[in-house]
């Protein structure tokens, strides 16, 4: 069946090098597959060429953010830039910010902790909503944005955590973005929170080129994929692909209302 509504997918790092080859031909298939896309930064040099593209491609839309695993690397002069790229217009967020504890060698967690916190307040200050990395940080990760996240909005990109932590989150206002793992044999739990997610705070996303839905898994992901998630979501929803997709896409601009 062939759907009239359009897809937006929230989350796609269009700036990886595993589109080095390809990037400007994935771009213009794309023009005509997706409603949209943003590309969230992960540093400095990603967010520069985040907004690039953003600049090159109509549909496309940046945020600007330090990833848990790269700040490390991170100055405080970095908050300033991010502060200054946050005045473009197709900058819609700041992101790809939070926690992640799977990878402990790349950044302590207090340092994780206290960056993640500067660019909370960053975003209060510039009026973005935030793009959250969370990655087996649930507990820290809930505390802070309880106590940190006051008067934000945002998504929890690539949600992971369970449904009671789900409904906490909602409770604080924030949105949840499911991708590729929601498809995946073993997502049972998963699923079950996708099945409860209201429907005005679910957004869909590809997490391109990682995380790549069934029956492609072990391919390079792609942004049109975000299709597949979000004919999933709508099976394991019980309700119309069309409505779902349609509705996705109101919260998108909703939540990100620089983009039009």
């Amino acid at each position: 069946m062939m759907l009239k509504a359009r897809v937006f997918d929230s989350h796609a790092h269009m700036d990886c090098p595993h589109y080095d080859a390809d990037r400007e031909e994935v771009f213009a298939r794309l023009r005509g597959e997706i409603d949209g896309l943003i590309n969230p930064g992960c540093d400095n040099e990603s967010s520069l060429k985040a907004i690039g593209y953003a600049e090159t491609y109509d549909f496309v839309y940046a945020a600007v953010g330090w990833h848990p695993q790269e700040v490390l690397r991170m100055q405080d002069e970095d908050l300033a830039r991010l502060e200054e790229w946050s005045g473009h217009p197709k900058v819609v967020a700041i992101g790809e910010i939070g926690l992640d504890y799977y990878y402990d060698d790349c950044a302590p967690r207090p340092l994780q902790r206290k960056r993640f916190i500067e660019q909370l307040d960053l975003a209060r200050k510039v009026g973005l909503p935030v793009i959250i990395h969370d990655r087996d940080a649930h507990g820290d990760m809930l505390e802070i944005v309880a106590r940190e996240g006051k008067g934000l909005s945002g998504v929890f990109h690539c949600y992971s955590g369970s449904l009671e932590t789900a409904r906490e989150l909602l409770k604080l206002g924030f949105y949840l973005g499911f991708g590729g793992s929601s498809t995946f044999k073993n997502a049972q739990k998963l699923r079950e929170v996708l099945k409860h997610v209201p429907e005005d705070r679910l957004l869909f996303e590809t997490d391109s080129p990682y995380l790549t839905p069934m029956p492609y898994r072990g391919r390079r992901n792609d942004p049109a994929h975000t299709l597949l998630v979000a004919q999933n979501a709508a099976l394991v929803r019980g309700v119309e692909p069309e409505e779902l997709i349609r509705k996705s896409s109101e919260n998108v601009r909703k939540l990100f209302d620089k983009i039009r």
